[in-house]
């Protein structure tokens, strides 16, 4: 029911948006499929002012490149190409298998992390790791937990949690890798994160549009994430790897989690994906994914293009050569050194 309450709400604003979307008829042809998707654009996408898009221009930019005799391949090009223009992972044109998605924000910047390395050196078959439905985990050798969540979009429980924490009891310290989740339910970093705080705790805000205009948007609605009653709980310390490839609900995750005192965020910049997406469609049937409502950070500021971390720290080639992870054993080192800090005798 906590749950319910707290993201319900959304329910509501799907419906606001969903109801005012197919406002005006379009033609299926070439030029009315353009037309309708920079409307559904113009009225419903978030992110114009914080992106500081004109979307005017961009119509301009792309009308001409229109005509109604043109190939449906080549009218799919140019439309992805008009969508780009908002540099968006949240925003997908949609047509059978294909999907139009923008990477720029972890193209061209170092991963920072190997799967191939965390399993030949982590996560090793036969070396002690366990496995949820969706969370790998392990004690390393020097007393630290370590659990690895690859998709946010994967199901965890609250039992879940309660066994990883369990193992965990007589670790100093937990080392949370979500480098490369490209996201999914935020419910699943609402469920996660609360394990890691004493008491309800602000960690976000968010609204929604409310009208045609770009800057019509309804008052910002605080998100709070609170401990769930009866279950375990970690307050010691606390390293979330982070990169590049970190999107949508993993980005929100972050920002989560770098309000807890007992965290830090090791690695790169998050990937950013802030928008809520909501859907719509074009008059030719093709589907269309959109940010719709943006979400803040505890202190209201933008999170759409990524969070910084508390120690920038990137794969080095040497480590890799030797299949070592930079950053796991850097928040190892972290980690041991907060627990000789906290054993050393007062005086």
């Amino acid at each position: 029911m906590k749950r319910f309450l707290k993201y319900g709400w959304l329910g509501l604003c799907a419906l606001l948006l969903g109801s005012c979307i197919e406002i005006e008829n379009f033609d299926n042809t070439p030029k009315g499929n353009f037309e309708a998707l920079w409307k559904i654009m113009d009225e419903r996408y978030c992110f114009f002012k914080a992106k500081n898009v004109d979307w005017d221009a961009v119509h301009a930019k792309y009308a001409p490149l229109i005509t109604n005799d043109m190939s449906d391949t080549l009218l799919y090009d140019v439309l992805v190409d008009m969508l780009h223009e908002v540099k968006d992972g949240h925003v997908n044109l949609i047509n059978g298998g294909q999907t139009g998605a923008y990477i720029g924000h972890h193209q061209n910047y170092p991963t920072n992390f190997s799967f191939t390395i965390l399993e030949e050196g982590y996560l090793k078959p036969g070396s002690g790791y366990l496995n949820t439905d969706s969370i790998k985990y392990k004690i390393l050798d020097d007393n630290i937990g370590y659990m690895y969540y690859e998709k946010f979009s994967y199901g965890v429980s609250e039992t879940n949690m309660d066994y990883i924490l369990h193992r965990f009891s007589d670790c100093h310290g937990i080392i949370i890798d979500v480098r490369s989740n490209p996201g999914g339910n935020l419910s699943n970093a609402d469920l996660i994160a609360g394990r890691f705080v004493e008491r309800k705790t602000l960690v976000a805000y968010i609204h929604h549009k409310t009208g045609k205009g770009h800057d019509d948007f309804s008052n910002r609605l605080p998100i709070y994430v609170e401990p769930p009653a009866g279950r375990s709980l970690w307050l010691r310390p606390v390293v979330v790897l982070t990169n590049r490839h970190c999107f949508s609900a993993t980005n929100a995750f972050v920002s989560y989690m770098s309000n807890f005192p007992n965290v830090t965020t090791l690695g790169d910049r998050t990937g950013g994906g802030s928008g809520l997406p909501f859907w719509s469609s074009l008059p030719n049937g093709w589907g269309v994914r959109f940010s719709a409502s943006p979400q803040y950070n505890a202190k209201m500021q933008e999170i759409e293009s990524g969070i910084d971390p508390d120690i920038f720290i990137n794969q080095t080639n040497d480590d890799e050569n030797k299949h070592i992870d930079t950053l796991i054993e850097a928040a190892r080192k972290l980690l041991n050194s907060m627990n000789s800090v906290k054993k050393e005798p007062t005086q």
